[in-house]
């Protein structure tokens, strides 16, 4: 971790200004609105309406044109154009002469905090893959689908091709077994009514009454292995997590050879989830 330097900085003394020509009122213009860098390159108008939105944010029972035309230092012209232009593109709305947030300026607030939430997730995929060795998948189970949310892998670990539809072929890989192993028996049903089991590998589980005593005889919590019945060559685990009444999971996956491995890298990945499920709770449920 970089540390910050402690050393006191010396104040240096302004320098002397030479003495200005300009009247009075050419110095109080100029000082008013001081020349900014590559100011050539700034759009006015764009820099005023962020203002008055950031004034509007300000206030959460809404406030008159006047009002924030005196906060953004702007004229009572100006800032009515501003707004009705503001209010017509739906970043605000007007009511009983009261300025809100509209619902285009709270969709980019959503999709920030969204973002925000799934870098969280992505950083810590990635400390969990570089503290096992492993790629480290995310998964949920939405709408009917399995839905792969984030994967961390590095050249040196490289996650699984997805040569088949990772939707389709669930019953075949940790990931789509650990989601159905989640689910009651009417909708484990209805999915593999919708996406049959076919055989990807020659490891691959035969047919659905194989694959639903299997699941049926998971135990709660359990991680979910699979060895080459996805994808020749690796072999993968995956543990549940749910998040509220959705079915969730982490996932890993080796190369074969690295068989040895894959129950306690599965295990460390869990201990991991444990300690920090509660952080990501909100995070997590993208």
């Amino acid at each position: 971790m970089a540390t910050a330097d402690t050393a006191t900085a010396v104040p240096l003394a302004p320098p002397v200004q030479p003495r200005s020509s300009a009247s009075p009122a050419q110095r109080r213009t100029s000082a008013a609105v001081p020349e900014q860098p590559h100011s050539a390159t700034l759009i006015g108008s764009v820099q005023r309406a962020m203002r008055l939105l950031e004034s509007v944010a300000e206030h959460e029972y809404g406030a008159p044109a006047k009002q924030l035309a005196r906060e953004t230092g702007l004229a009572l012209p100006t800032a009515y154009h501003l707004l009705r232009t503001l209010v017509h593109e739906g970043y605000l709305r007007r009511d009983k002469g009261l300025f809100f947030l509209g619902e285009a300026a709270e969709r980019l607030g959503s999709s920030g905090a969204e973002q925000k939430r799934r870098s969280t997730v992505a950083a810590t995929l990635a400390q969990w893959r570089d503290s096992i060795g492993a790629p480290v998948y995310y998964a949920m189970y939405r709408n009917g689908e399995i839905e792969i949310m984030c994967v961390s892998d590095t050249p040196g670990n490289p996650a699984v091709e997805e040569w088949a539809d990772f939707r389709e072929t669930g019953h075949a890989h940790a990931i789509g077994q650990c989601l159905l192993s989640q689910m009651d028996e009417g909708a484990r049903r209805d999915h593999l009514d919708r996406y049959p089991v076919q055989s990807i590998t020659p490891y691959t589980v035969r047919d659905s009454p194989s694959l639903l005593r299997r699941l049926n005889g998971l135990r709660r919590m359990e991680v979910v292995t699979e060895r080459q019945e996805y994808a020749l060559g690796t072999v993968c685990a995956a543990i549940p997590i749910t998040v509220g009444t959705t079915a969730a999971t982490m996932a890993i996956s080796l190369p074969a050879h690295q068989a040895n491995r894959l129950l306690p890298a599965a295990r460390q990945l869990q201990h991991e989830v444990g300690l920090q499920l509660g952080a990501l709770a909100i995070s997590i449920s993208i």
